[in-house]
Formats: structure tokens, sequence, C-alpha cells
């Protein structure tokens, strides 16, 4: 659950429709569930294997098992794309924070609906609002984190993400209703490969490992707490298939909305932010009370899943800090806060103010979005293959996977084949073609 807590969140509901609206609709999800259950998911039990072994942070662990080696420096890199993940996603934090305020004045819910479309163009426009509540998200992380997290992330998750699911069920079925919203039904369901390239499987891959949280060191510390009895190979396919399950049902909620509000598919970050205002407010209009109810709901729903991920982040950073340099935890707490405070006020006002600073023809928060999910992602998620496929013991793999021998675990020798040559080539192939493309 906690697993599943961390995974559903933000990238699910926030990052998947947008990145559906700009990789061709549903020849993107069809990628998108390719790269889950035959590449995510094995790189999500390489990760496990590894934590639950080494009973450390990313850089503790690689330096326990492969000592003498470089190999720890693989675990500075996850923790840095952690850091840098978590500076923009509390900027997207924020906006859940924002935008439950908003609901519980009651104006979530209430207004004209076309209007209710420019409600994150506003917010966005105002460097004070935008920025204070980048500030009071990823201070309500830090404190969370500073009390310590492995007690509270299981309470956080076993209330907010049935809750989460429960609404998210009843948008898609108010959605569907919305006219125009058969439109968006289409888009999703007719794929159309012409507008899949390589850099639409690159973008299919990286939110794979971006929903799941892979390759940054989260999945590694989760289980660095599982016991010995738990199956890592069914932690990872259950987590698998709750996070792809809610990443499509996040799809069928936002993008029939998207047609009718008349929003375009391709609008990027704020495109669920501009529809789900618009939502509301026609729900408002059938019954203000129900859509009071659901607004308010909601958004505190998806900002306790924004927290859980946000959470499981920052503490990769800070557990570093604790463990390696002998740091006392609010020490370390306030070393990774400061820096990420700046970077995510860059991204903050990459919609605003500094909307015109490019760097690579990218925003700030672009930037940060696409060199943290199709690069550091990516390369730790690769590294994680590598590692247990080609550092590690055969015996050792077969050691944890089948739990000391007490599960039967038949297709061993094919999962161990597909981790050690197939999962590294085809991330490569991908990786390459991208930066190519």
């Amino acid at each position: 659950m906690a697993m599943a807590g961390s995974a559903i969140g933000l990238g699910n509901i926030w990052r998947f429709p947008y990145m559906v609206g700009e990789h061709g609709g549903g020849a993107f999800i069809i990628a998108y569930i390719i790269c889950s259950l035959c590449i995510a998911v094995p790189c999500f039990i390489c990760e496990s294997l590894i934590g639950r072994r080494g009973r450390s942070g990313a850089y503790g662990a690689f330096a326990r098992l492969a000592p003498g080696t470089p190999w720890k420096w693989m675990g500075a890199v996850c923790i840095f794309g952690s850091f840098v993940i978590v500076s923009y996603y509390c900027v997207v934090g924020g906006w859940s924070l924002d935008f439950l305020l908003r609901a519980l004045t009651g104006h979530m819910a209430a207004g004209d609906p076309d209007s209710a479309v420019g409600i994150f163009s506003r917010m966005a426009a105002s460097p004070l609002e935008s920025v204070l509540m980048l500030v009071l998200f990823f201070f309500a992380t830090a404190l969370i984190v500073l009390g310590g997290v492995k007690k509270g992330i299981e309470k956080f998750t076993k209330v907010s993400t049935p809750l989460l699911f429960v609404l998210m069920v009843a948008i898609v079925v108010f959605s569907l209703t919305l006219p125009g919203s058969g439109e968006g039904v289409r888009y999703l369901v007719k794929p159309d490969f012409s507008k899949l390239d390589a850099s639409g499987w690159a973008a299919a891959l990286g939110q794979a490992f971006y929903s799941m949280s892979l390759g940054v060191g989260t999945v590694l510390i989760y289980s660095s707490f599982m016991k010995k009895e738990d199956s890592i190979v069914g932690s990872g396919l259950w987590t698998s298939v709750f996070d792809t399950g809610f990443a499509l049902i996040s799809g069928f909620a936002i993008m029939p909305a998207v047609f009718a509000a008349g929003i375009a598919p391709g609008a990027g970050p704020s495109l669920v932010y501009e529809t789900l205002p618009y939502i509301f407010a026609r729900m408002g209009m059938e019954s203000p009370v129900l859509g009071y109810a659901v607004t308010l709901a909601f958004f505190l729903a998806i900002l306790v899943a924004a927290l859980t991920s946000s959470i499981s982040l920052f503490d990769v950073c800070v557990e570093h800090a604790v463990e390696h340099f002998g740091c006392k935890r609010w020490q370390a707490v306030l070393v990774f806060l400061v820096p990420g405070l700046a970077l995510g006020t860059l991204c903050a006002l990459s919609f605003g103010l500094l909307g015109d600073v490019k760097l690579f023809g990218l925003t700030v928060f672009d930037l940060c979005d696409y060199v943290s999910s199709n690069i550091l992602m990516t390369l730790g998620a690769l590294a994680f293959v590598l590692f247990v496929g080609w550092q590690m013991k055969k015996a050792d793999v077969r050691d944890e996977l089948t739990n000391g021998g007490s599960l039967r675990l038949r297709a061993f020798n094919v999962l161990y084949f597909v981790i050690r040559w197939i999962i590294p080539v085809v991330i490569l192939a991908i990786f390459v073609m991208n930066i190519l493309g």
C-alpha cells in the first residue's frame, strides 16, 4: 500500500493526461502500457531487490553490496534525481494546495464553467501566489519528513488512495456526460500511430518510470523495510497494475472534459489544472451541494496523494545525508530544503514571470521535468538492472526473488535472462533514439 500510494499520485492525475495529449492520444497509451508491464516491472523488481538486500538508501545499498567499486556513485545520481524532481514536483503540489483553498471558499464549483478554465492562468500569472503555495507545500513535506515517515505514509495511503480512486471513478462518469466528451473518448481509444515517434516511446518509458517512482531510490528505500517473507515480484506486479489502472482512469476522467471545454490536448503541464475547474463548475451547475462536496474531497485527496509522493522523494535525500554524513535530521532537511526552494521558485515562475526564459528551448520547469524523467530516471533504472544482472551473483538474485527458497518462481531463469539481456538493450535503444531525435 505504501508503494502504491507513492506511485499513485500527481504522476497519474497531472502528468499522464498531458503526456497523452502531447504524444498522440491512444497510441501513447498503448506504448505506456507496454513500457509499464514489460520494462518498468522488471526495473521495479531490480530496485526492490537491491533495497531489501542492501537495507539502506541508494548510495549505501550500492556501497554495501559492491564495496570498493564505483557503483556507489550511481546511488549519488539517484539522490540528485530525487532532489530535482521534488523541487519542481512541489510546484505542482502547491497548485493542488491553491485549488483546495479555492474549493474551501466555494469558488471552484461555482460560476461560469468557461471562465473557470482561466483560474490556473490567473494563479500562474501571480508570482506571489504561485511561490507562496510552493513554499507552503514544500514546508509541509519537510515537516513530515522531519518527524519520520514510515508510519505516517502508511496511515496516509490507507485512507487517501481508496478515497482518490472512488472520486476519480465518479469524475469519469460525470466527465462522460458532458457535451462534446465523445471526441475525447475517441481520442483515447483510436490510436494514431503516425504521431508516435521515438520521442513518444521515450516519453512513454519516462512516464512509466516517473509514475512508479523508479530510478531515483524511492522504491529502494521502501523495499529496505520489506520483510524477508514479502514477495518482491508480487509487489512489483501489483504496484504496476494499480498504477497503470489509475493512470487510465485519470485519462478517461480528464480527456473527455478537455474536448468538452475546448482546451487543446497538447496544452502541457497546465492541462489538468485548466480542465478540473471546468468539470467542477459544470458539476456545481447541476447540483451546488454535490459539486462543492466532490470538489473539496477531490482536492483534499489529491493534496494528500501529492504529499505521499513528495515525502518519499524528499526522504531519499534526507536519509542519505543522515546516514552518510552523520548530521542530525533537521540539519539534513535544511540542507536540501533551501536549494530545493530556490530551484522550485524558478520552476513556479516559469508559468508567468519567467515564461520567456528558456534553456535548450524549454522553460526551467519543462527542463527539470524532461531531464528527470527522460534522462536521470531512465539511467537510474538502467543502473539498477545492470547491477542485478551483471554485478550481483545469480544465486543472490534467486535467493531474494524466492525469499530464500520459500517461494516457487518457475519463471526465474526467464526473468533473469530478461533482466540481464533484454531490458538494458531496450532502455538504451529508446534512450539513444530519443537523444538523436
